[in-house]
């Protein structure tokens, strides 16, 4: 900024000093250029470590079944709430919990193999109401009556708590639904189902994902009965399922708002690649 205030001075008085600065400008403007051009690629290497993340969400993509999503509470029953999803509508059920549900709570809702994860928190502060964890009861990491279980951030170490005795009822292995508060520590054990109604792809740019490979069990009307290992799946013809008969194996997955179904024959496996949405899904926790 100095340089450009006094040039037009310098100018008028020394001609040739003005044409000697203005040569050396054009001399060093390729050098500029040429390092600026190689700094680019620099700039492109301090942003690696974004890349580097990606691996952690692939292998939780690939899980299969794999469900990642949120929704906001829509209607409420005793012991039943259902949720409007960028993808259709998830319904919770229960006998002994999911009794104090409202319209100002939002819920994230993820499925990984056996296990699964509900979070219930405040839509206004984001505080948390309820997290539940399903999924084979396993011991902790070290001589302690600490448990395991599998959460979106990966396997965390939980505390037994006041609930000691229900929980001396279970073996390693059991599938099993606890309530946890922050502190990582069971607060209740719960039974806990879900449907799943996938009716919709999710708009651009959506998080939701979905990942469900089963056999077709049954054709009716418009729709497709998948049996998955997370329960029974209703696929939406209209979607743009292929065609289909009973006994094939399908894989639907749900990624970055692309809906992608593929089938196979009974006895080979599925690919991945057609478009199709899915309804009801009933699973205990």
């Amino acid at each position: 900024m100095t340089r450009t205030a006094r040039q037009p001075f310098e100018l008028r008085q020394h001609p040739l000093l003005t044409l000697a600065i203005c040569l050396a400008v054009w001399l060093s403007a390729a050098p500029e250029t040429k390092a600026e051009q190689e700094a680019a690629p620099a700039d492109t290497t301090t942003q690696a470590p974004e890349p580097d993340r990606a691996p952690a969400d692939a292998e939780r993509a690939e899980a299969d079944p794999s469900i990642a999503l949120r929704g906001s509470v829509w209607r409420t029953k005793a012991g039943i709430v259902f949720l409007r999803t960028p993808v259709g509508l998830l319904t919770l059920s229960s006998k002994t919990t999911l009794k104090d549900l409202k319209g100002s709570h939002e819920v994230a809702f993820w499925v990984h193999e056996r296990s699964a994860v509900v979070e219930i928190r405040k839509r206004s502060d984001g505080s948390l109401v309820h997290r539940y964890l399903s999924g084979p009861m396993a011991p902790g990491p070290d001589d302690s009556k600490t448990l395991r279980w599998w959460t979106a951030d990966g396997e965390q170490t939980v505390h037994p708590g006041t609930q000691e005795q229900k929980l001396s009822a279970y073996r390693e292995g059991d599938q099993l639904t606890v309530e946890v508060d922050e502190s990582q520590t069971v607060v209740g054990v719960h039974d806990l189902q879900f449907d799943l109604q996938i009716s919709q792809a999710p708009p651009a740019g959506s998080q939701a994902r979905v990942l469900l490979s089963g056999t077709v069990s049954k054709l009716k009307s418009n729709f497709v009965f998948l049996r998955t290992p997370v329960g029974v799946v209703m696929v939406n013809a209209k979607i743009g399922l292929p065609p289909v008969k009973v006994g094939h194996a399908l894989t639907l997955q749900i990624d970055n708002g692309r809906v992608a179904v593929e089938s196979a024959k009974a006895g080979k496996s599925a690919p991945r690649g057609s478009a199709a949405p899915v309804a009801p899904t009933t699973a205990p926790f």
